[in-house]
């Protein structure tokens, strides 16, 4: 393939399509979305997304804050961190600590939208970009092994699958996502630490941690309610 056959190509990869008619598809999408993260295999597997977005997350707000992004790590047991260098007190490095939780809920409500929307392969090529670009910032084998195999689900998602199938592994995601983030706050409610986000976020402000966890409830809250308004009247 020469490279204006290959631009064809990409170009009608990213051009956004008629959303496909609500159908069987849309409870597939859903059911599939709810076994992942039920199954412990499954979500085991699949975890790491979670945990790279909400690292990402971490990132990009520390960036448009002014931050240096260095770098971020996925750990063996599904945890992260992600590393940028600036003030350690201050708006920046508050916006920063507290943007991971919400980042996988307003992805995964984002995603949702777009997937019924007709705009499925523009997101996964988005979300391919980004992928590749951030393993120039991955800190451990582990790290890379979870980008790389998330980037390359999601680039032959994008590159061999047709509108109903990109809108259907788009709804996926979106849903995983948006589950994957209230089962990470639960977590970090039912059992979290003094280096969890609350806890750092009660350090660097007067506001107590368990008010930070109120706020991310409200959030995700938020971006929910804000996916259902898609997602609903498919349903009933």
């Amino acid at each position: 393939m020469d490279l204006q056959n290959l631009a064809r190509a990409v170009w009608e990869r990213i051009t956004p399509t008629t959303a496909p008619d609500p159908g069987w598809w849309v409870l597939l999408a859903l059911a599939a979305a709810l076994v992942v993260v039920a199954v412990p295999t499954l979500w085991r597997l699949a975890r790491p997304a979670v945990t790279i977005v909400h690292e990402l997350g971490h990132a990009i707000i520390g960036m448009l804050m002014g931050r240096r992004f260095t770098g971020f790590v996925v750990s063996g047991d599904m945890s992260g961190h992600a590393v940028t260098v600036g003030p350690r007190r201050g708006f920046g490095r508050i916006a920063s600590t507290w943007a991971g939780y919400p980042a996988p809920a307003l992805l995964g409500a984002v995603l949702v939208q777009v997937a019924l929307q007709g705009w499925a392969s523009t997101a996964l090529f988005v979300a391919l970009v980004v992928l590749v670009l951030s393993l120039v910032f991955t800190r451990s084998v582990h790290t890379v092994l979870a980008v790389l195999l998330s980037a390359l689900a999601v680039g032959a998602t994008w590159w061999w699958g047709s509108p109903s199938v990109t809108a259907l592994v788009t709804l996926v995601i979106g849903v995983f996502l948006l589950i994957g983030a209230w089962k990470h706050l639960g977590a970090v409610i039912t059992g979290g630490g003094r280096g969890d986000d609350p806890a750092q976020l009660a350090q660097l402000t007067p506001i107590p941690g368990w008010l930070w966890i109120t706020g991310y409830v409200v959030v995700l809250a938020m971006c929910t309610w804000w996916a259902w308004t898609a997602l609903g009247p498919q349903l009933f």
